[in-house]
């Protein structure tokens, strides 16, 4: 049987809670670390959550590995609490299962991503800010 991307993104979903903007923000203010995944395009184009990190999906799992070697200071153990952040919440589902996988029991995603938090009002900022919170900058081990 094949399996579609609305089978994975529901299976990554399947008996995890994810938070809302009302109480990611809450989780924020609580100690939460909000990791936006977004290309810098895609940033750019819709704005920023002020105070979230900015790790682009393809190093998302080297640097929040707490066991890695490429690692960001944030990742401090495996029962750190992150929230991702995409677009619309797809793409941070995935992610974010991915996280558990390594041990990130924690690991959540934001329901509706972006388009819900700037939907809800809460606070927002024109993307690219110079104040972003970068923990991707570099790349992930290359494969040989």
């Amino acid at each position: 049987m094949v399996t579609t991307i609305d089978d994975l993104v529901a299976r990554a979903r399947e008996g995890v809670h994810r938070p809302g903007p009302d109480e990611a923000l809450e989780a924020q203010r609580a100690g939460a670390l909000l990791v936006d995944i977004r290309p810098a395009a895609q940033r750019a184009a819709e704005g920023e959550i002020p105070g979230t990190l900015i790790i682009e999906r393809n190093v998302l799992e080297w640097r929040l590995d707490p066991t890695g070697s490429h690692r960001i200071p944030e990742a401090t153990g495996h029962d750190l609490e992150v929230v991702v952040v995409c677009s619309e919440g797809y793409a941070s589902s995935l992610a974010a299962a991915s996280l558990r996988e390594l041990g990130l029991h924690r690991a959540t995603d934001l329901d509706g991503g972006f388009v819900a938090w700037a939907a809800a009002g809460l606070p927002t900022r024109q993307g690219g800010h110079e104040e972003s919170r970068e923990g991707g900058r570099e790349e992930g081990p290359r494969e040989g």
